[in-house]
């Protein structure tokens, strides 16, 4: 083996090991879905940074994260209160903040988007942070409707670019929709694969599909049962009965609605609808168009489907 070659081999290998081995993590965006991603990384003894715009909103997403980390060292070390605050201080202790992501880029071996639904945006971000993170760094999208592709086009890394789809509430929900584009390499996968493991969670493989597997399924599903009561087949409280009862699942197709957020479930629709128009699963809903424009988003507001008591 000549030199030169040995020493590609070599380089080979040592690039390929660090993606495999992930460590330092900048999580883009302190709100809920940001938060839960960064305590369940650094409860798994990842080092964190957190960025987001404002010191305001970094406040905020440190004491969702302290909340959340106290219901958990409650379950795991019931009354000894010692073992319980020395758990939640040695995993804050691995959370930083930061309001700059370039600079909060520069060591990183995983940098998780988790910002608003808005390819543009998304794609501003991952332009910036291409230029100033490490070349081996692995950049993801927790996007839940935009496709992976396009985001990743924004970057010269396309090859380490793929998504890390989580669920809400991160700490609770097991699952993780581990995504790849045509172009994200082997080892970029294995790496996601294995990290979405070292988390706790189960991951599953997915295809830069719309929707992944999960919302592919679940939003035709809530909107099928929307049209069964545009047409006057069946009203919403029995819908929801029938899907409990007879299919076993713990929320009716209405209740699910309202709890996601209706301007959610219209904004997943007019972008599949968008790219995707002979498709009729995809078709927008009068019904959930016209509960948006009255401000009636669900739970969130107090009403959607249903009236909630605030």
């Amino acid at each position: 083996m000549s030199f030169v070659t040995h020493m590609a081999c070599r380089g080979f290998a040592t690039s390929a090991q660090r993606l495999t081995h992930i460590k330092q993590i900048t999580v883009i965006g302190g709100g809920q879905m940001g938060a839960g991603i960064a305590q369940v990384a650094a409860q798994t003894g990842h080092d964190i940074v957190v960025v987001d715009q404002s010191e305001e909103i970094l406040q905020k997403s440190q004491a969702i994260i302290s909340k959340s980390l106290a219901r958990v060292a409650r379950k795991k070390h019931g009354e000894d209160t010692s073992d319980a605050a020395e758990f939640v201080n040695t995993t804050m202790s691995r959370i930083k903040m930061h309001t700059d992501p370039e600079e909060a880029c520069k060591n990183t071996d995983l940098v998780i988007e988790a910002i608003v639904e808005n390819l543009t945006i998304k794609q501003d971000l991952f332009s910036r942070l291409d230029k100033v993170a490490p070349p081996q760094a692995i950049f993801v999208s927790n996007t839940s409707s935009l496709a992976i592709d396009k985001i990743a086009t924004a970057t010269q890394r396309k090859d380490r670019f793929g998504g890390l789809h989580f669920f809400n509430p991160v700490p609770v929900m097991k699952l993780v929709e581990v995504v790849r584009i045509a172009e994200t390499s082997d080892a970029t996968f294995d790496a996601l694969m294995h990290f979405a493991s070292t988390l706790g969670k189960t991951p599953v493989k997915c295809k830069d599909t719309p929707g992944f597997i999960v919302n592919r399924l679940l939003v035709p599903y809530m909107m099928e049962a929307v049209r069964l009561l545009e047409r006057g087949d069946s009203d919403a409280r029995d819908t929801d009965t029938a899907m409990k009862l007879g299919a076993g699942h713990p929320m009716g197709p209405f209740e699910l609605a309202d709890y996601i957020g209706l301007d959610v479930i219209q904004f997943v629709m007019q972008g599949w609808h968008a790219d995707f128009p002979d498709q009729p699963l995809f078709n927008p809903s009068p019904l959930v168009d016209k509960l948006v424009s009255e401000g009636k988003l669900g739970i969130k507001s107090g009403e959607g489907f249903y009236t909630y008591e605030k």
